[in-house]
């Protein structure tokens, strides 16, 4: 097994490796002026509760991106998905398909979409780490289900989204 000093990168500072614990909330945006790579940031949220988990999301980014008018997420990931909330007093519209590209799509006003890694609340902290750094990493050009895959929160072999949420059941229930 590797062991977590080897999978720090660049993209997360030695303080946030040590403090973080399983299922916290953690969310950090790229912070390049051109945006290129595939994703803007990621996060790991406590729970498959969308209703408990975005509200909080959705304060932080509005502090560095402005007003959020609208969330997309994968309905697949997700136990609960309300379809809009009403963040430090606006309603913000929740998009949900059945996707599964582990993914969430922020959008402030017309034009600014900002895509980013959802890592699985149940995925071990050095492999959440990891994920986060590469997703927020300039030169990375892995789609977001690729990152997990090769940080072991995925393997290949799990199927479609829809599995993947019959099997967490499954499991949940024995």
């Amino acid at each position: 097994m590797t062991d977590s000093r080897n999978l720090r990168r660049p993209g997360l500072p030695d303080s946030v490796h040590e403090q973080v614990r399983a299922g916290a909330l953690l969310l950090r945006l790229a912070t390049t002026r051109n945006r290129e790579g595939i994703l803007d940031g990621a996060w790991w949220p406590r729970s498959r509760d969308a209703g408990a988990q975005l509200p909080g999301l959705i304060s932080a980014l509005t502090e560095y991106l402005g007003s959020i008018d609208r969330v997309g997420l994968d309905a697949r990931a997700w136990d609960e998905v309300p379809v809009r909330l009403v963040v430090d007093d606006r309603v913000v519209h929740v998009d949900s398909h059945p996707v599964g590209d582990d993914t969430l799509l922020i959008t402030c006003g017309d034009r600014d979409l900002f895509v980013l890694l959802v890592v699985p609340p149940d995925a071990s902290p050095p492999a959440a780490r990891e994920a986060m750094s590469r997703a927020v990493d300039v030169g990375n050009v892995a789609q977001a289900e690729q990152i997990l895959v090769d940080t072991s929160i995925r393997s290949t072999g799990t199927g479609s989204a829809a599995e993947r949420k019959a099997g967490r059941e499954h499991r949940e229930q024995a």
